[in-house]
């Protein structure tokens, strides 16, 4: 145990319970996860995903991989050790999240099935929704406006998922959506279609 441990006493059953937050806020929180290469659409949807939610009267809020990173996680790289830190840290503030009765979108490449059931595991199996946006690696550097495919192919970014580093399919998403041929709406709907019964409250207290 490390000795700072001894002294941290959390009080998590004296603040406003989650039920009452959802029942303030009319809706179930959960975390929807998407996983998905670098450029497979991941943000994109994710954005359009939380305007219809709000127009339907529902908090949220987005964890993305860019703006994660800018902030709570700017000291971590792309190591193995530093991306399984970037996610710890990614669950466990959408484990706060959720507790307060919003619904969060996270949006991360994620790569590995074990990085994934780490977020799982501190979110919670009922609370985890993972969704597996499904976009072939060929699209993906189509789509590409960062230039950073490119860059990862001449080597100038080390473990690059897709390039340098694996991706690994999730194998039992709880939805996957294949973008490849079809409108972003369409992948947006398909999503919406899934979690808008999992949030919606049923009224009572």
């Amino acid at each position: 145990m490390i000795q700072s441990e001894r002294h941290i006493y959390p009080s998590y059953d004296q603040f406003v319970s989650r039920h009452n937050k959802e029942w303030l806020l009319q809706q179930r929180s959960r975390v929807i996860w998407l996983t998905g290469l670098s450029g497979s659409g991941k943000t994109t949807i994710a954005k359009g995903v939380e305007r219809v939610l709000y127009e339907m009267g529902h908090l949220t809020m987005i964890l993305d991989g860019d703006n994660v990173r800018a902030g709570i996680n700017s000291n971590l790289g792309f190591s193995p050790e530093d991306r399984a830190e970037n996610i710890r840290r990614i669950a466990e503030t959408a484990k706060l999240f959720v507790q307060n009765g919003v619904v969060t979108i996270c949006s991360f490449v994620s790569p590995t099935h074990a990085i994934r059931q780490v977020a799982a595991d501190i979110i919670g199996a009922k609370d985890f929704i993972e969704v597996y946006i499904n976009t072939p690696l060929e699209l993906c550097e189509k789509r590409d406006v960062k230039g950073l495919y490119a860059k990862a192919r001449k080597g100038e970014i080390p473990d690059f998922t897709g390039i340098s580093a694996p991706f690994e399919p999730p194998q039992r998403p709880a939805l996957e959506i294949q973008t490849q041929g079809r409108h972003v709406e369409d992948s947006i709907k398909q999503l919406l279609d899934y979690i808008v019964p999992l949030v919606q409250h049923d009224g009572s207290k």
